[in-house]
């Protein structure tokens, strides 16, 4: 059962689209908007009664009804102050460009070119609020490696995989068989998630970890019946080499907050919120606080906040040098 939000969306949705497929089977438009024909008559029999504000009756959208009721075909007319589908805000559109330069890494080859198309057209399509998207940068590692080739091979032939696994936090090298499900991308690395038989569980291996990979005879087990996870930005605890800091967030910045692991603690005297954040790394968090062009401010610790300070400076420099060398020379 669909909820009034969704019906509102689903309908600011097909207006654009009927107007572009008169004719087209109520059937079809149903089977494209993954709901049922009477969801899509009932959705027609309410923009019949819409209008722009203050319109009369001549002035509402048009749905001819005697053609939907006889011939199960739709055409629309009066509604083109609904040319086309809603746009994504800036950063609704950001954070998709964010999402397809992640996981250009970990598709096959086959499929990059089509994602860098479809990243290409939205980046083009946000204009000039493409630099949100550039301020968010997308670094995975390079895994180029006979490892990846392994697993992309197991991975579509559907057979088991052996590793030999380094785990740093007990400093030893472990021998494994697994099944594999998927490779995903997270936090700037690179992941196979697979069935572990040594643990009987879902296991998630980092590729730089992994030593040396098998491809075995055996047949991977498809472990339907496992609950596959749903990762995010956040679902990964910060490992001993994480950085802590304390950072300032200007108010117009709030989409920041999608980004770090964070801890709201308070404000400062300008109204700036104070969060208390974890990254991967120092060397992330400096690239992440110089690319946010100044609405982020590090406030500990006083090595980090320096740090930023020093490569602000030496960036202003190198630019003014630039400056000086491209200006003509007096006589």
């Amino acid at each position: 059962m669909s909820t009034s939000g969704e019906q509102i969306e689903r309908m600011l949705a097909l207006v654009p689209y009927l107007q572009s497929n008169e004719g087209i089977p109520v059937e079809q438009v149903a089977r494209l908007f993954g709901v049922s024909p009477a969801k899509i008559v009932g959705d027609l029999n309410v923009l019949w009664f819409c209008g722009l504000p203050e319109a009369v009756t001549g002035e509402m959208i048009d749905i001819d009804m005697d053609a939907l009721e006889s011939e199960g075909v739709v055409f629309i007319d009066n509604a083109d102050f609904l040319p086309r589908p809603l746009r994504f805000n800036a950063y609704e559109a950001a954070s998709l460009v964010t999402a397809l330069r992640t996981l250009r890494e970990s598709v096959a080859e086959e499929d990059r070119r089509a994602l860098e198309s479809a990243t290409a057209k939205l980046t083009a399509a946000l204009g000039a609020d493409a630099s949100v998207a550039n301020v968010v940068e997308v670094m995975v590692e390079d895994d180029e490696t006979p490892v990846r080739e392994q697993i992309a091979r197991a991975l579509r032939d559907g057979r088991r995989l052996h590793l030999s696994y380094v785990v740093p936090s007990r400093d030893e090298r472990t021998e494994r068989d697994v099944d594999p499900l998927r490779l995903i991308t997270a936090e700037g690395r690179l992941y196979l998630e697979g069935w572990c038989l040594a643990a009987e569980g879902l296991r998630l291996f980092r590729l730089d970890r992994i030593e040396h990979v098998r491809v075995l005879d055996e047949p991977a087990e498809p472990h339907p019946g496992v609950e596959r996870r749903e990762y995010g930005p956040r679902i990964f605890h910060p490992g001993d080499d994480a950085q802590s800091a304390v950072v300032a967030l200007d108010p117009r910045a709030s989409w920041v907050r999608e980004y770090l692991q964070h801890e709201e603690i308070g404000a400062d005297e300008r109204g700036w919120a104070l969060l208390r954040v974890q990254a991967g790394d120092a060397d992330w968090l400096t690239r992440f606080v110089l690319r946010a062009d100044g609405v982020v401010r590090v406030v500990e610790p006083g090595w980090l906040a320096e740090r930023v300070a020093r490569k602000t400076r030496d960036a202003l420099a190198a630019y003014d040098d630039d400056q000086e060398a491209a200006a003509p020379s007096r006589s």
